[in-house]
């Protein structure tokens, strides 16, 4: 009986049964790679889905939200637009500290029972009959000699800030000293809520008397001298309102002079850098500029300026960020058709872009000082021929 080769035989069956088993680790390694793909592509579509719902809830909110909060939050825009909680801690009993020689603090009352923090600085003809020691004088009482010498009779300049920070910031003191170089008198304040000035919720009509308050305060004392206003910015607007009540009072304002003014709130809200991701939006003036306008927050000095006899210089950068220089010289040119060709002074001052100047530093321009002389000279012409 031959043998049977077992081996022979067996060899088939391990060869099928490897081939099997091959079989089977790719069959289950390709169902491993269905199921990572599988799950791969869930993960994808959920990544993909949360991302969109987190840009939706982004969008909801930014352009949904936040203008329905806007329009119906008085508050809210009140706060955006004076940003009287923004404050720099500077000790503004003491603005000799400051670099302000021959200066000193006080304090004005308004009407309503509101206190105003006020610097005045003497023009630089007044400094030598001072002791330079932390303000105090060498004759007679700081309050009688500075009251005495604002009623001499050199120009006074009223000085309206912007929003934020108060009297003391930096870019302020700068054109202070400017002024004071050119033999000026000036009378900074900060309006209610400001520095430390009552804590009264500001609006238009609130700042507006506050600034009209110092004007009464600084004509009391000097009954002849020519008081000029300048404001800068959002206090181009409050000296704009107060100069047309003031006129209309018959108080008389030897000039005004605005540094990067707008024409009006409305019109300054739609270029103001941060409406630039809302403009585009179809109800960007039902939630933003509406609001503002109804709430009595309009500072319209294209409005207020045309009935206004006082001259007029208007100062602006062209690299202007915050207030464009376009808004400077659309109010330029709606005062200046309103007076005619004949009509009372009214200049544009524009710095160029190479300058640097921006939106707060127009004080650093070299001829600055004989910008404002020349002007002073002129108003103080045309209010004598007027007298």
């Amino acid at each position: 009986m031959d043998k049977v080769d077992l081996k022979s035989h067996l060899l088939p069956v391990v060869e099928i049964q490897n081939r099997n088993s091959s079989m089977d680790q790719v069959f289950r390694w390709k169902r491993s790679m269905r199921m990572k793909l599988f799950y791969s592509r869930r993960n994808f579509k959920r990544i993909l889905l949360g991302t969109l719902f987190i840009i939706l809830a982004i969008f909801f909110f930014v352009f949904i939200i936040v203008p329905v909060i806007f329009r119906y939050s008085y508050g809210l825009q009140r706060s955006l637009l004076f940003l009287n909680f923004v404050n720099n801690g500077t000790d503004l009993k003491t603005p000799w500290k400051q670099g302000l020689i021959g200066s000193r603090n006080l304090y004005i009352d308004v009407d309503e029972g509101v206190k105003l923090g006020v610097w005045h600085i003497l023009p630089s003809s007044k400094l030598p009959g001072l002791v330079v020691d932390s303000g105090i004088l060498n004759r007679g009482t700081t309050d009688e000699l500075y009251n005495k010498y604002l009623g001499e009779g050199q120009p006074i300049f009223i000085y309206h800030h912007g929003n934020a920070g108060n009297r003391a910031s930096k870019h302020r003191l700068e054109l202070y000293k400017v002024l004071q170089k050119n033999n000026y008198h000036v009378v900074a304040f900060d309006y209610r809520s400001y520095g430390d000035s009552s804590a009264v919720d500001p609006d238009e009509a609130g700042v507006v008397s506050d600034a009209k308050a110092v004007y009464k305060w600084a004509r009391a004392l000097a009954p002849n001298s020519n008081i000029f206003l300048w404001g800068h910015s959002l206090g181009t607007g409050v000296a704009s309102h107060s100069i047309h009540d003031l006129e209309a009072e018959g108080n008389k304002v030897t000039g005004l002079i605005l540094e990067a003014p707008f024409t009006n709130l409305q019109e300054e809200i739609r270029d103001y850098p941060m409406s630039r991701i809302f403009k585009p939006l179809p109800w960007f003036d039902f939630f933003f500029v509406d609001p503002t306008y109804e709430n009595g927050l309009r500072f319209q000095s294209d409005v207020y300026l045309l009935n206004v006899t006082a001259p007029i210089m208007i100062l602006h950068a062209e690299d202007d960020k915050v207030v464009p220089v376009h808004q400077g010289m659309n109010l330029y040119q709606r005062v200046k058709l309103a007076r005619g060709e004949n009509g009372t002074l009214i200049k544009f001052v524009k710095f160029g872009k190479s300058q640097g100047y921006g939106h707060d530093h127009i004080s650093r321009d070299k001829g600055l000082s004989n910008t404002i002389s020349e002007f002073v000279a002129e108003a103080k012409g045309l209010n004598k021929k007027l007298d």
